[in-house]
């Protein structure tokens, strides 16, 4: 007669680390659906971020809860796409100064540069924070002096935010899943900033 085979604590530790990378791919692949309507990119990445904290907080949760926190991110989310969209777009102007050799091209586009890095840092932050109720304003402002005050997570954010359209240009289909690896760099940033200020 056999004997079902006991899981040690390691073996039991990477099952869940295994479980929580498929988790965040797939995560992905849901981003990267809610995320076709251009605009709704803020609010596709928040109800991701809000997913993947339920997994590992071993909480319930899967595609339906996925699209009702979407449709309620998506409430005030909608204008912070547009606005977001605005700023590429503002970006692209300014590469496209620096390319035309106007004076002061090169500095105007590295200062452009860096404002867009910066609101994309701050929206993934935000994102990473958002629930049910949250108004995006009060979410990016405070998200805006986070990324300020904390450069080492923002750097790892614009790191997530390279390799992401890295994986785009090499393999496409790639750059899917590799989506919710950026939400889950978020949301472990904004955990790693909330331990921090809790132990000082």
């Amino acid at each position: 007669m056999s004997r079902a085979r006991v899981r040690t604590p390691r073996e039991s530790g990477s099952a869940e680390r295994f479980g929580v990378f498929a988790e965040t791919l797939l995560t992905g692949v849901w981003i990267a659906v809610a995320c076709l309507g251009v605009v709704t990119c803020p609010a596709a990445f928040a109800a991701g971020a809000r997913h993947l904290r339920r997994r590992t907080a071993h909480q319930g949760g899967g595609w339906r809860q996925f699209a009702a926190d979407f449709r309620s991110a998506l409430r005030g989310g909608w204008a912070v796409g547009v606005a977001g969209w605005a700023a590429v777009w503002v970006a692209w102007l300014d590469v496209r100064a620096v390319r035309a050799g106007l004076p002061g091209g090169p500095l105007v586009g590295a200062v452009g540069l860096l404002a867009l890095l910066g609101l994309a840092v701050a929206g993934l932050r935000a994102a990473a924070v958002w629930a049910p109720g949250e108004r995006w304003r009060a979410l990016l402002a405070d998200a805006g002096r986070r990324t300020v005050r904390d450069p080492a997570g923002s750097f790892l954010l614009v790191g997530g935010a390279v390799l992401t359209c890295t994986s785009a240009l090499l393999v496409a289909p790639l750059a899917v899943p590799v989506l919710g690896a950026v939400a889950a760099a978020a949301v472990a940033v904004e955990e790693r900033h909330r331990r921090h200020r809790r132990h000082r």
